[in-house]
């Protein structure tokens, strides 16, 4: 059954870089030149029209003949620039200035370990990287990798003090002022144009580059006009915003594509004001609310859960908010209901579904009155937001399921990825004949539209709103220089942040070293290996177990389910006994 979204049709797509959409339209003509943003750290601040400049300033300085003291960079020129940065201004503005001289662009987690560094650089084929100050060390230490071909000329400071001996991105952007450079155009691009590449783990497997076209990101900017045309009359919000600033706390990583969206893509939407965190501290993310007067918070539902629970939450004063938007993962109805009794009662929490695959978004939550449509039920996920059509399909992969039945999500629209960066196997499995993303993910669909959160993907985790492959974790503990194990598995248990989220543990299997060395010194030995390898958020939190076989089917394919469902069997005795 194809299902097609309630919303309008969206217009057909220009062959242009996405830079004449996020600038120069006539309603920008119109705006004051307001704060656009105010980075906390530093206390910086800047207006609409000198971030502007300072884009335009910055895309020169890349695309600027190296004689000149520029990099060179053209849209024909195979670069691939790597970013590795915490929030600042200057990520904001790179990301900004590449797509305007149409350089793609590769973010990198800040949190990766040397092992996943070394992937993320051999993944992308980074050319050149830009780099906080603070996290050269690690860059350098993974760049001498032999698989990894980046060399360290091609390394320079994206935010932080100056390092002796290596250009920063703020140095470039001086040179062009003070030599008086001539302002580049916006350079070229159609729709498939690659725009950035974006780490996801995808639904098995170690993480994948996907890749995101100019069109892509049209695309999601127009569905997000759209979406908000046709909720603006019937939303609560509406007499509160009529002659309100918005302003925004950005807690979220701009490496993640939801920061990335929320905070640079989409900040020239309508005037609002960001305040940027460089990372996530609950406790400075509620004084800021308080300080800043926010009235719009960006969340994953772990960010959710630690505010709820923070001894703080009832002491700051919250009565600026008036909308919260949690995505990246699934956000239980009781924890939704927790932050709202939090709010004002016309506050608004809202919540959506989207992934990397699908460039951010792909359903929304519908208000009620919008697109004729009744009020909706308090556990839908939402509706199809516009451009997209969607089916739920069987475990066979091929017939389609019934009305109410689960099944995975796939979809199909102008905000679909082409893919995975250099992976044909994953894009056989990922991106199927017909146009057609599978998710991986659960969901069932009503006789109305409604679409239902059944179930996370069999294989991907979520953690914290971030993709979690268990067999990136399994292959680390693979790795371990003493080969301590000869199988293994990880999978889901509960003991996460929210009733949804699961945390991974591993079944393993003793090998002949492991039997000897015995299992307490083994799973010590793993622990301190696996934790050294890999970011916090994909830690064992959910522990080791010792097992003699792991449970197979006749085709050899894993069982998790039978350890899974042992697992929490145990676990709910030993709470009943409590």
């Amino acid at each position: 059954m194809l299902i097609k979204s309630f919303y309008p049709p969206l217009p057909p797509l220009p062959e242009v870089n996405v830079h004449h959409v996020l600038f120069g339209r006539p309603d920008q003509a119109e705006w004051p030149d307001y704060t656009i943003q105010i980075e906390e750290k530093t206390g910086r601040k800047r207006t609409y029209k000198e971030m502007v400049h300072r884009v335009d300033l910055g895309a020169t300085a890349l695309s600027a003949k190296v004689s000149d003291g520029g990099l060179g960079l053209s849209a024909d020129g195979g670069e691939m620039i790597g970013l590795l940065g915490e929030n600042s201004l200057e990520y904001f503005d790179i990301v900004l200035s590449l797509l305007k001289v149409t350089t793609p662009f590769a973010p990198i987690s800040t949190f990766s370990t040397r092992f996943e560094l070394v992937h993320a650089l051999k993944l992308t084929k980074a050319t050149r990287l830009f780099v906080d100050a603070k996290l050269l060390k690690n860059v350098l230490a993974a760049i001498d990798d032999p698989d990894v071909h980046l060399t360290s000329d091609k390394i320079y400071i994206l935010s932080g003090p100056p390092v002796k001996g290596r250009q920063s991105f703020n140095q470039l952007i001086e040179a062009v002022k003070r030599k008086k450079l001539p302002l580049v155009p916006i350079h070229p691009a159609k729709k498939d144009t690659l725009a950035y590449l974006v780490m996801s783990s995808g639904t098995s497997g170690l993480p994948k580059a996907v890749m995101i076209t100019h069109g892509n990101v049209i695309c999601s900017f127009l569905q997000a006009i759209f979406a908000g045309q046709a909720a603006e009359p019937y939303s609560a919000l509406k007499a509160q915003t009529k002659d309100l600033h918005p302003i925004a706390i950005c807690p979220l990583p701009m490496f993640h594509s939801y920061g990335l969206h929320a905070y640079i893509l989409r900040a020239t939407l309508f005037p609002a004001t960001y305040v940027i965190l460089e990372k996530w501290n609950t406790a400075k993310y509620l004084k800021a609310i308080a300080k800043y007067r926010a009235t719009h918070l960006t969340l994953v539902p772990s960010m959710v859960h630690a505010l709820v629970n923070h001894p703080d939450v009832k002491t700051t004063d919250l009565s600026s908010v008036i909308a919260v938007n949690s995505g990246a993962a699934y956000l239980p109805v009781s924890l939704a209901e927790r932050m709202g009794r939090l709010l004002g009662k016309t506050s608004e929490v809202i919540q959506g579904y989207g992934l990397s695959e699908g460039t951010i978004a792909a359903l929304n939550r519908p208000i009620e009155g919008m697109l004729g449509m009744g009020a909706p039920p308090p556990n839908v996920t939402g509706i199809l937001i516009p451009g997209l059509e969607a089916r739920i399909v069987r475990d066979d992969g091929e017939t389609d399921a019934d009305t109410g039945e689960v099944g995975e999500l796939w979809l199909r629209g102008c905000n679909v990825s082409p893919g995975y960066w250099n992976n044909p196997e994953a894009n056989a499995k990922t991106f199927v004949e017909g146009g057609w993303l599978r998710t991986g993910d659960q969901f069932r669909v009503d006789e109305k539209g409604y679409f239902f959160f059944a179930d996370r993907g069999k294989d991907t985790l979520k953690v914290s709103g971030v993709q979690v492959s268990p067999k990136e974790i399994e292959d680390v503990l693979f790795a371990h220089p003493e080969k301590l194990i000869s199988d293994v598995t990880v999978a889901g248990v509960s003991g996460g942040r929210t009733d949804d989220e699961k945390v991974p543990r591993a079944w393993i299997v003793l090998s002949s070293a492991g039997k000897k060395k015995g299992a307490p010194a083994v799973i010590k030995a793993l622990e301190k290996w696996h934790q050294e390898s890999l970011s916090k958020y994909k830690w064992l939190r959910g522990g080791f177990e010792v097992v003699k076989t792991i449970p197979k089917s006749p085709t050899g394919k894993t069982m998790r389910r039978v350890l899974q469902d042992q697992y929490e069997q145990r676990a709910k005795k030993t709470k009943a006994k409590l």
